[in-house]
């Protein structure tokens, strides 16, 4: 856990500059919505971000069987389409409005929602053409009477980026001054923030997924299993495995890795038809195929970073693997492979705090990317806003409101 900073050692927050925020997260499990509630503060060059606490809530379960028979490689209709997005709405609409009376003691500023995602447009070896992330964040602001910021991937799409992953602001700020320091995500895809840029010798930083991190290993895990098991909990049937040389080549022979950065994939890609498909013929046990897909994980977060890393600081699902993280540490000798909460920042609720200082930059007019981390023709301000109550909406960029140059994690409230 960081240390406190002294109060006598913090320069005065402009109040101008200063929200309570509820970041909203679904990611690529598909399985429920996470928030996270935090106070953000403007001062000097410094945004300090002090949490207040997380809730995490289940989807119910007959939205999130309509959710999964709607994903790739699966057809769906418009009404389908029309019921998730009124759904998943809801569902982060509770979720919210429960963050701002438990978290938040009834008073909060924003709210910011990244939705679900539902389909990552990235054809094989071209540009990112569209991304679509589901959850109409109307019923957000009715039932909490805040302006909520949403829909941030498809501005930086617009501009040539690849919408994915957003959290490389973030991860710039709050490690800056960590010389070869990666921020790594294990949620169902991996993606890492590599502060050096893509190479020792690029100046900025740069965000791509490495390809799956739970993705895989879940849809193996309910295919073997029958549906019993819907993850591989602890790790503990690829324990039990070893990794098949043969099958690891054979997954390894995957173009998308190959591809430099900055990238992006989904489950678009990552399926379990595409698994099967790779397994052809052989017929490996449970425990082995598991064990494989654990060293699949491993070997390319490790050959993504194993040329700038000093240090890998993970957050997300899969650092609940300790099969996972083992295996990274091992890739990577030399290298310390550590936790977000380590550094003041619980590993389960990373995302949905990022977004919560993505939407804080969108407010203030100021951009959400960092020039190059995407591959965008230039940063830009992400998203848009839905009225509260009140009708408020985003000032924009008032005096005085530069890009911060670091994000202090202060403990929590």
């Amino acid at each position: 856990m960081v240390n406190p900073i002294p109060a006598a050692h913090i320069s005065p927050p402009d109040p101008q500059f200063s929200l309570r925020v509820v970041g909203l997260m679904s990611g690529t499990s598909h399985d429920g919505v996470d928030a996270a509630a935090c106070d953000l503060r403007l001062a000097g060059n410094t945004l300090t971000l002090t949490p207040l606490g997380h809730i995490s809530a289940p989807y119910p379960a007959a939205l999130r069987s309509e959710l999964m028979a709607a994903l790739p490689p699966a057809a769906t209709t418009a009404e389908a389409l029309c019921r998730l997005d009124t759904g998943i709405g809801q569902a982060f609409a509770d979720v919210a409005a429960r963050a701002v009376a438990e978290l938040c003691g009834g008073r909060a500023d924003l709210v910011v929602s990244h939705g679900q995602t539902l389909f990552h447009w990235a054809p094989a070896g071209g540009a990112v053409r569209g991304t679509l992330q589901i959850g109409e964040p109307a019923w957000i602001a009715e039932a909490t009477g805040l302006p909520v910021v949403s829909g941030l991937r498809t501005r930086d799409v617009a501009a040539g980026g690849q919408g994915a992953p957003l959290v490389g602001l973030f991860d710039a700020l709050w490690l800056a001054g960590r010389p070869g320091a990666v921020a790594l995500n294990l949620g169902g895809i991996a993606n890492v923030t590599v502060l050096s840029g893509a190479t020792p010798s690029a100046a900025t930083p740069v965000a791509f997924d490495t390809g799956p991190a739970c993705a895989l290993l879940d849809a193996a895990t309910r295919h073997v299993t029958g549906g019993r098991l819907a993850f591989d909990a602890d790790g503990a049937l690829a324990a039990r495995g070893r990794v098949l040389p043969l099958l690891l080549e054979r997954l390894l022979d995957e173009p998308y890795y190959a591809r430099p950065a900055p990238k992006s994939t989904g489950k678009e890609l990552f399926h379990l038809s595409y698994l099967l498909n790779r397994l052809g013929p052989m017929e490996p046990t449970a425990e082995d195929l598991l064990a494989t897909l654990v060293a699949l994980t491993a070997r390319t977060v490790a050959d993504a970073v194993r040329d700038t890393a000093t240090e890998v600081v993970a957050s997300g699902g899969g650092t609940r693997n300790p099969v996972l993280m083992a295996a990274l540490r091992s890739e990577l000798p030399g290298v310390a492979v550590r936790t977000s909460d380590e550094l003041g920042v619980p590993s389960q609720t990373k995302e949905a705090l990022a977004f919560a200082v993505l939407g804080w930059h969108t407010w203030h007019g100021l951009p959400g990317v960092l020039p190059g981390a995407t591959g965008a023709r230039h940063p830009s301000v992400l998203g848009t806003v839905t009225p509260g109550a009140d009708g408020r909406y985003p000032p924009g960029r008032g005096a005085g409101a530069g890009l911060p140059g670091r994000l202090e994690i202060l403990a929590p409230a």
